[in-house]
């Protein structure tokens, strides 16, 4: 299994950017792919997931509204479109496999793959 994600960069408050996620090397019938993200010194966290059987989505209270995760099958990419971006929305961003439901779990994700920085400041 890979992923890489992509898109990280310097951002100022309130701009956007948008994260992807290629990934190849399984076939599974019933699997969720998820956003998480690691801020120095603290622990990693989840920050949206999709299913790739009926598209249902999580998100994290701390990004509703703002980021909206999506996936384009045909190209085994997801998408992660981050708008209104605050400070705190600092860290290394990681997408990542699970079978399965969807969940925000970090410890739920069996495949991992390397971050992208995203920076916000001004």
């Amino acid at each position: 299994v890979q992923l890489q994600a992509s898109g990280g960069g310097l951002v100022q408050p309130g701009g956007s950017l948008r994260l992807s996620c290629t990934h190849s090397g399984f076939i599974l019938d019933y699997y969720t792919i998820g956003w998480f993200r690691q801020a120095p010194g603290k622990e990693r966290e989840g920050v949206s997931s999709i299913s790739n059987s009926n598209g249902s989505t999580a998100y994290a209270d701390s990004v509703k509204g703002r980021f909206t995760i999506s996936r384009d099958s045909a190209k085994n990419t997801l998408y992660l479109q981050m708008n209104s971006l605050k400070p705190e929305d600092t860290a290394v961003y990681y997408c990542a496999l699970r079978t399965g439901v969807v969940g925000l779990g970090p410890y739920e994700y069996d495949a991992w793959g390397q971050g992208t920085l995203v920076t916000v400041s001004s």
